[in-house]
């Protein structure tokens, strides 16, 4: 790799290492796995960097990569999950109890979904992404991201103690863990967490 493109890649490491640990945390419900998954995937895409460079988003590159690395995870591992309640970067002790009790029911929740259509409920409702970039990272069409969305609401909506999160009173439309709100029509389409239907 060329000096250049070296910077580049560094570059892009600093700015998107944050957002792309989330993302493999919310993917993999533990810390360790998240940082594993992720440097998994940024090492693939060190080796392939021209060419993710040079593609529209090279952020959206690297989270296919980090979606078919966890796929890949279960498929070759048949891994159990052992979940966590705390997001790698840890909340500060000011913060509520009731937050990090919030996010072990989230993930307790997403852990019950098979890992394709956590995928996209994560890309779909906490990295706000339409159902055309969700189909795209995914390699689907966004029919079944949308109806793996709306079956995956549902889903989560059994799960126990996660309605009491999600409908609150007096929540936004995502809570201070990133669920989805209430909002979300059984069909996936309305708005629901941070990304409505584009």
């Amino acid at each position: 790799m060329q000096a250049e493109q070296e910077a580049q890649f560094q570059e892009f490491v600093r700015a998107r290492w944050s957002r792309l640990v989330r993302t493999a945390y919310l993917l993999t419900g533990d810390a360790h796995h998240a940082e594993d998954l992720t440097q998994t995937a940024l090492a693939k895409a060190y080796r392939s960097w021209r060419r993710v460079s040079r593609s529209d988003s090279p952020e959206a590159y690297v989270r296919r990569m980090l979606v078919t690395c966890n796929s890949d995870r279960f498929r070759k591992r048949r891994v159990t999950e052992s979940l966590t309640a705390a997001p790698p970067e840890v909340a500060g002790r000011d913060e509520a109890v009731s937050r990090v009790d919030e996010r072990g029911v989230l993930l307790g929740a997403l852990a019950g979904l098979p890992p394709k259509m956590r995928a996209v409920i994560v890309m779909r409702y906490w990295e706000d992404l339409s159902e055309a970039e969700v189909a795209e990272i995914l390699g689907c069409s966004p029919g079944t991201v949308k109806s793996q969305a709306s079956k995956g609401l549902a889903k989560l909506r059994t799960y126990p103690g996660l309605a009491q999160v999600m409908d609150g009173p007096d929540r936004s439309r995502t809570s201070s863990t990133g669920t989805p709100s209430a909002g979300t029509s059984s069909a996936g389409t309305s708005s629901a967490g941070q990304g409505g239907t584009r």
